[in-house]
């Protein structure tokens, strides 16, 4: 675990990260399968999965300055 400075300020566990981009990666696919692509639970399950990207990218890549609303 490490300690990311600045928005999040908060220790990160990276295995249970990937965990959780893996498996809202599979439920992305399973929504939009079943409700298309532009279904409010596809957006909505995508736009977690970016926070967790980003999140993960600003773990291994302290100086990115992306944010997440």
């Amino acid at each position: 675990m490490i300690k990311i400075k600045g928005a999040w300020n908060m220790k990160v566990d990276f295995e249970k990260l990937e965990e959780n981009i893996n498996q809202l990666k599979k439920e992305l696919i399973q929504i939009v399968e079943s409700t298309g692509l532009n279904s409010y639970d596809a957006i909505y399950c995508s736009q977690e999965l970016d926070k967790q990207i980003i999140m993960y990218q600003k773990s291994v890549y302290p100086t990115l300055k992306a944010t997440v609303k």
